[in-house]
């Protein structure tokens, strides 16, 4: 029960955030193309990792050493996003 809970708040987060984050894009600088969503799409993926081996029960090094790349990945491609105006 308490793990259907978790899949259900997981994934309406994940594609609320997945709006309002393609909202927020969808006006910048066209031409950057998929520069302006690589931090968000290392972060997401970091998450979609950890949820994964905490829901098939594989939490282990190799997720954490994936979730640790995809977390500085993302902070390295902080440099493509465009500032707030």
């Amino acid at each position: 029960m308490l793990d259907s809970i978790l899949l259900i708040t997981y994934l309406s987060a994940l594609v609320i955030s997945f709006i309002v984050l393609y909202k927020k894009h969808k006006h910048v600088n066209k031409e950057a193309g998929i520069k302006n969503y690589l931090t968000s799409i290392c972060f997401y993926l970091g998450s979609l990792i950890g949820f994964s081996a905490y829901w098939f029960d594989l939490a282990g090094i190799i997720s954490m050493l994936l979730m640790l790349f995809f977390l500085f990945l993302g902070a390295y491609f902080t440099k493509y996003l465009q500032p707030q105006k």
